[in-house]
């Protein structure tokens, strides 16, 4: 298992974008709609951030999983099993809270912050 990307919702993606490509250096590696979003993965070389912008009145439990609100979204994580990482996590009571066959799976943890299972090949990133 290992830290995919830092997911941020944020209101105005474009006001967004430019903030980390001006201010960090960050460069668009991925972009594109998923769902009831649009997602835009960056990356300054060492981490991916993942800006979201949910679609007004999206009502999805993924879109309200943070109230709303742009923040820190969810942080994703590659597994090499996401079935088997899914069950280990609701044996612990955790909440998954993605609609039944969705892929990557949100759920929130012991504390209550959303992350989410990919599997390790489910982010194909390529520059721009």
């Amino acid at each position: 298992m290992k830290i995919d990307h830092l997911a941020i919702a944020v209101e105005d993606l474009e006001s967004a974008t430019e903030f980390y490509t001006s201010v960090f250096g960050f460069e668009i590696i991925h972009e594109g709609r998923v769902r009831d979003h649009y997602s835009r993965h960056m990356t300054d070389g060492n981490i991916d951030i993942a800006l979201i912008r949910y679609d007004r009145g999206a009502s999805s439990g993924e879109a309200t999983a943070v109230g709303g609100q742009p923040g820190i979204h969810h942080i994703g994580f590659n597994v090499e099993n996401v079935a088997e990482s899914v069950r280990r996590i609701r044996e612990l009571g955790c909440e998954v809270i993605s609609d039944d066959g969705v892929m990557p799976v949100k759920f929130r943890t012991a504390d209550g912050v959303v992350a989410e299972f990919a599997p390790m090949d489910h982010f194909k990133r390529t520059p721009g």
